[in-house]
């Protein structure tokens, strides 16, 4: 009712004459306007109802034009990458009285998505709900109200979950309409809604955090956690039990972590989940890692971030027959698409490649893939032996965890097959010595292994926005920029925020390496139980340079900031 007076005003006062002289400029029919305008006219109509039923302009165009009106900028909500600590940023009463959502954050800016530029009363509201410098953008009412829509279902659903539930555990009955397949449910909803607005978010990783008075869900994206909403405490329960179920885990045992899986499908794409649970003072945390699954995914090197000297060092091992080629770095840093992009290069008719995986995170075309599977005693150790009876030029090993596995690994390298396999370690010269200290006898590790490859992530400048901008001697100092490497850069990029990166600055991520080939003086110090310092030392002698000064090299050509580069790699 209240946009509907608005637009009786607005027509009363014969305000729509901007908005038709707007359309004109981009290309609209002169007849069917002035048609459209004497008819809001005669009738009190709203003239943008009868543009739309007319046919005579689309509703994106008329938007287009309204802001061109009101000098704004104008988004097109489908698939616009909304920023959900944005939109968590103006409460739910706000976003249903005003008709406005938080699109993107900019420091202390926040994008909001409005119909009505003239809504001052809403634009303050806002303004003193975020306390933030409020940036309006004209956006589609039909495209609006759905969102709108789909938040309130999603608040009710919380509100009728914390209404009649109990933070017992659930019931007989409960745990029958929880694995309902009626997607109607309210916590079925919900669920789905948070897994969907995760993956089109881009997440990497969804946490459901336990405390004591609410649960905290949280999506890492670009490798940094944002939080995105909370929940009440007596919600918790049923939210931890659907996803157990969705993961096939035991709903009943609470007491020790569990891991499980769950397939979506999204776009016709089928994504997986890795769940993982883990008890906490408050209840069970939940951590879903998202997995892309989809079939005949092919990764390029080039792209991951190897610079051509990189490469050119890297691929001198892995284009050898045999031996070993390890990928070292904390979890998530991208060591196993680094790994699928070598199998990639290597993988033709004429060579047998066999994986061993947990989990199998791509399907990759032409490769042998297995699952390891703990409840069957399908373990890494355990499926080596019979890889190795069938006939494999390459084996990859998806982690080396334990002495038996790292054994089995190196008679492989020395027998003839090139192995594939991860290490946690926090840099290259390191996995030498944390091999040794598995048990492996130290000339067996100078033999079998021929590169260690360590590798970090850091988030990319979003294109569309980044700045360039002429660092200063006290900026360089202060990062000990590696002149004698690098040289002075005359310039460097910064993150800005556009709706293309919701407002971060940055998108997607680039690797980072450094590279480190087995040489003949290495191997002999190997063999000398050389400490991790002493094999940097010559190493760098002969050529290596660390994750610092090649996180350095990227930020110098625009691919990602100096303070992301010193974050991720000291």
């Amino acid at each position: 009712m209240r946009e509907k007076n608005s637009y009786a005003k607005d027509v009363m006062n014969s305000t729509f004459r901007p908005l038709i002289a707007a359309l004109k400029k981009r290309g609209a029919d002169p007849v069917a306007l002035a048609k459209a305008a004497a008819e809001a006219e005669r009738t009190g109509r709203s003239i943008r109802g009868i543009l739309i039923n007319n046919n005579v302009v689309t509703e994106a165009e008329l938007t287009a034009a309204a802001a061109d009106v009101y000098g704004m900028n104008s988004v097109d909500l489908v698939g616009y990458p909304i920023d959900p600590v944005a939109m968590a940023k103006i409460p739910i009463a706000l976003v249903v009285r005003h008709r406005v959502l938080g699109l993107a954050l900019d420091g202390n800016e926040i994008t909001v998505a409005i119909t009505d530029p003239s809504d001052i009363v809403a634009l303050d509201d806002v303004r003193a709900a975020t306390g933030m410098v409020v940036r309006p953008v004209m956006v589609a009412r039909s495209e609006l109200r759905k969102l709108i829509a789909k938040l309130q279902r999603e608040e009710n659903d919380l509100a009728d979950l914390a209404e009649n539930l109990r933070p017992e555990a659930p019931t007989a009955a409960s745990v029958s309409s929880l694995t309902s397949s009626d997607q109607d449910a309210p916590i079925v909803r919900y669920v789905n809604s948070m897994i969907g607005q995760a993956i089109q978010n881009r997440a990497s990783d969804l946490h459901l955090e336990p405390g004591e008075n609410e649960m905290r869900i949280r999506f890492r994206i670009d490798g940094v956690l944002h939080e995105i909403d909370t929940v009440p405490h007596n919600v918790q329960a049923a939210l931890v039990s659907r996803l157990k179920i969705m993961s096939g885990v035991d709903i009943t045992e609470k007491r020790v972590p569990q891991n499980g899986r769950i397939t979506v499908e999204i776009n016709d794409r089928a994504v997986d989940l890795r769940t993982a649970t883990l008890p906490t003072v408050w209840g069970e945390k939940v951590v879903l890692r998202v997995l892309d699954t989809g079939s005949g995914m092919q990764i390029d090197l080039s792209s991951v971030g190897f610079t051509d000297s990189n490469l050119k060092r890297y691929s001198t091992a892995f284009t050898k027959p045999h031996g070993m080629v390890l990928v070292t770095g904390p979890t998530g840093s991208g060591k196993s698409t680094t790994l699928y992009g070598t199998l990639a290069e290597i993988s033709k008719p004429t060579v047998n490649i066999i994986t061993v995986e947990d989990p199998v995170e791509y399907r990759l075309p032409g490769v042998n893939q297995v699952q390891v599977n703990l409840k069957a005693g399908l373990t890494f150790a355990a499926v080596l032996p019979a890889i190795l009876r069938s006939d494999p030029d390459v084996v990859l090993i998806g982690e080396i965890r334990d002495r038996v596995t790292a054994q089995l690994a190196v008679e492989a390298a020395l027998t003839g097959h090139l192995v594939l396999s991860t290490l946690h370690t926090n840099d290259a010269p390191s996995a030498v010595t944390r091999l040794i200290e598995m048990g492996i006898e130290p000339f067996l590790v100078g033999s079998s292994v021929d590169c260690v490859v360590a590798q970090r992530l850091a988030r990319r400048l979003c294109d569309w926005c980044k700045e360039e901008y002429e660092p200063t001697e006290t900026e360089l100092k202060g990062t000990d920029w590696p002149v004698e490497d690098l040289g002075q850069p005359k310039s460097l990029w910064k993150p800005v925020g556009c709706r293309n990166c919701s407002g971060t600055g940055f998108r997607s991520r680039v690797a980072i390496h450094e590279v480190l080939p087995i040489s003949d003086e290495i191997e002999r110090m190997a063999v000398n139980r050389a400490s991790a310092r002493e094999i940097r030392e010559v190493a760098w002698a002969e050529g290596m340079r660390d994750l610092r000064i090649d996180g350095l090299r990227k930020a110098a050509t625009g691919q990602t900031s100096v303070k992301e580069v010193l974050r991720v790699a000291i």
